[in-house]
């Protein structure tokens, strides 16, 4: 995975609080990817293998991406199976839970009526080595190889910018004949205080064939 100094958050959650924002900031990972065609903002892009942690999550989509953002935040923050409690002796000793590097972005997609929010994990880990979740409503998945067509834009990700950004993504398939595989998948990679024009936005359609 490509390695940046880079705030890993998403638009609208101020609410998470500044705790959760400091530790944040680190040099996070974001996943290798291939560019095969480009266009501007636009590119088909060759992803390999990745382990992610996710949660679906009823509810609008700027109130789902918060919801699971805090619901896996609280997995790689500590609470997992890997958790170690020491009884109460003197001198007092404090051990740290396990806790899994953030990476970027946070990756969101609709299901129905709810949302998939995602984390891409570290690449040090297997499914095996990873810290296995207290929460049930966090589950481990392993994501083969994978190709998506992007536009990656700045600005505010609100919904209007969101479907116009689509449009102009599906037009870049149909000029290429590319079908989706499935549907959207918006990723999100600054943290809420970001300037507009600094953001960085992108909507991913998985596509068939290679």
């Amino acid at each position: 995975m490509r390695k940046r100094w880079i705030f890993l958050a998403v638009t609208g959650l101020a609410g998470l609080g500044t705790i959760t924002w400091s530790a944040v900031a680190s040099n996070v990972e974001t996943p290798d990817y291939t560019v095969s065609n480009k266009s501007g903002n636009l590119e088909i892009r060759e992803y390999g293998p990745t382990i992610v942690a996710e949660a679906t999550v009823e509810g609008e989509r700027d109130q789902a991406i918060q919801g699971g953002f805090r619901i896996i935040a609280d997995y790689i923050f500590g609470n997992n199976l890997s958790s170690t409690k020491v009884a109460m002796t003197a001198p007092v000793i404090q051990q740290s839970s396990e806790k899994i590097a953030m990476t970027a972005p946070v990756i969101q997609q609709a299901k129905g009526t709810s949302w998939n929010v995602r984390f891409v994990m570290p690449s040090k880990y297997t499914i095996e080595t990873l810290p296995k979740p207290v929460n049930p409503q966090v589950a481990l998945i392993e994501v083969p190889a994978t190709r998506f067509a992007v536009i990656r834009f700045s600005g505010f990700a609100g919904q209007g910018s969101l479907d116009k950004q689509e449009t102009l993504l599906r037009a870049f398939m149909a000029e290429r004949s590319l079908v989706a595989a499935n549907l959207p998948q918006y990723a999100y990679y600054n943290a809420p205080w970001t300037l507009p024009f600094m953001r960085r936005n992108e909507i991913m359609i998985e596509i068939n064939g290679r």
